[in-house]
């Protein structure tokens, strides 16, 4: 595979930037999930600067379980409405609700510390930590409810 292959195959997995997907596969001598782990590590310390940042926007989103015995509403915060309104933030709130629903969450800092029911592997303080990477503000999980029948 070429360069330019492995740079758009990054770019289409982790939704980084061209240019930042290009530093990572040169950094790592053109393997592809060794620059993967780059740009994890770049992330982490995105999110590290970013943490500290105040959230004043963000949205409400809502899930309803076809059941319709299930209900979650959830406030979720970033910095901008311009982050507010990118469909990445909408589907992280979205995937957040879903989770809430199947696994009954608690609060918020148990909810960060479950694993995604979509991936196991990862906790949903990771797919937050990457989506804070890739938009690049800080968003925060600022309360829940979850209704049950």
């Amino acid at each position: 595979m070429s360069s330019l292959e492995q740079i758009k195959k990054l770019r289409e997995e982790t939704g980084i930037s061209l240019a930042e997907c290009q530093k990572a596969i040169i950094e790592a001598g053109d393997d592809l999930e060794k620059a993967k782990e780059i740009l994890r590590g770049r992330g982490r310390e995105v999110v590290k600067k970013k943490s500290e940042r105040q959230v004043c926007s963000g949205l409400i989103e809502s899930y309803i379980h076809p059941s319709r015995k299930i209900g979650v509403l959830l406030d979720i915060r970033c910095e901008t409405d311009f982050v507010a309104s990118n469909k990445d933030f909408q589907s992280l709130a979205h995937e957040l609700c879903l989770q809430i629903a199947a696994m009954n969450s608690e609060n918020k800092e148990s909810l960060l510390e479950e694993p995604w029911v979509k991936d196991e592997s990862r906790k949903i303080k990771e797919v937050i930590a990457e989506k804070i990477a890739k938009l690049g503000e800080n968003i925060v999980v600022e309360k829940f409810i979850r209704f049950d029948i």
